[in-house]
């Protein structure tokens, strides 16, 4: 199995659809001549020319809506915001347009479209470029908001958000562009909806998604060294959520850190749980806790910037608490203070 970055993972799949769907098509600034800001759409506008690579103007507001009426036309629109920040200027398209159509016209009419790009802080882009914006858009029903945190994942996602009939908000990560991993070839996709277990351990589910899933699972390297062996469950997608997946984990390890870079307030740790409290409140040993980034609007300054950010460090102190925070006796290997 071939090693590909995460980047060019998602590169491999935007060449395959187009390649097999005459009706997908590339909208975006910069993306064609430019060949986009971190050169994902490379060669593009040379191989499907500028009706299917199309460069826009700085209007988001203007070609996102444009997607979507291609996409009611039956058109299959990959929209590539420049950073997921610059979606806030086209929000009545994407919430109050594609989001609802699909349901206002009884299913008459699909809204198959992606709006892709990355999200997230990743270093030093400071207060207005740094969003993680997950949670307004699950918060949407209509849409579906998909994370991968792996190359794998990346293909695999976005090749199944791609036919997916409806919208889908597909959350790349800045800092995971160059990271690399084995991606399966030929038709692969992954399916929109399930959580992955990336490490099984019995004492302790950690759960996260995108960026946090590599930082998690060096906290679960750390927590091993104590005796603590981690469960890392990968959301994979934000939006339907698999909270089955979750809840089989937490049944089985009786304790939960659940991780998220967004602001830690009203966000998708606090929802995921509250659904663990609703569905696994007998199996909990402690009380679930929550990794998150600072209620502070993000810091140009590096070290400012590190503080508000979680990292490994983070999620291991949250495991402590969860371990000491235990209600029974401590299970064979587990050191408790």
């Amino acid at each position: 199995m071939p090693e590909l970055t995460y980047k060019d993972a998602i590169r491999q799949a935007l060449l395959e659809e187009m390649e097999a769907d005459p009706a997908v098509f590339m909208m975006g600034e910069d993306i064609g001549k430019y060949q986009g800001t971190f050169m994902i759409t490379a060669g593009f506008l040379e191989k499907f020319g500028d009706r299917r690579v199309v460069d826009t103007p700085i209007s988001e507001s203007g070609f996102v809506g444009i997607a979507f009426g291609a996409a009611l036309m039956g058109l299959r629109p990959v929209v590539e915001l420049m950073t997921i920040n610059f979606s806030m200027v086209a929000m009545d398209q994407i919430v109050n347009h594609a989001a609802k159509w699909r349901y206002m016209s009884d299913g008459q009419f699909t809204v198959p479209m992606v709006i892709r790009g990355p999200g997230g802080p990743v270093s030093q882009l400071a207060a207005q470029h740094s969003h993680s914006l997950e949670s307004w858009f699950a918060h949407s029903p209509g849409l579906k908001v998909v994370m991968p945190a792996t190359p794998s994942d990346a293909k695999g996602l976005l090749r199944t958000a791609i036919r997916d009939d409806n919208p889908v908000i597909f959350i790349e990560h800045g800092r995971l562009y160059n990271t690399r991993g084995e991606v399966p070839e030929g038709d692969y996709d992954c399916p929109i909806g399930k959580a992955a277990i990336r490490r099984p351990g019995r004492d302790l589910t950690i759960v996260a998604y995108s960026s946090l899933v590599p930082v998690a699972l060096n906290a679960a390297k750390t927590l091993a060294k104590e005796g603590i062996e981690a469960e890392v469950v990968d959301l994979r997608t934000i939006s339907p959520l698999d909270i089955d997946t979750v809840i089989q984990s937490v049944r089985k390890t009786n304790r939960a850190v659940v991780c998220q870079e967004e602001w830690k307030f009203i966000g998708v740790a606090a929802e995921v749980a509250s659904q663990i409290y609703e569905k696994a409140f007998d199996d909990l040993d402690a009380p679930v806790e929550r990794v998150g980034a600072a209620d502070v609007p993000l810091p140009y300054a590096r070290n400012l910037e590190t503080l508000a950010i979680p990292n490994d460090q983070s999620i291991i102190d949250a495991a402590h608490r969860a371990i000491r925070g235990i209600k029974k006796s401590a299970g064979p290997g587990i050191r408790v203070a």
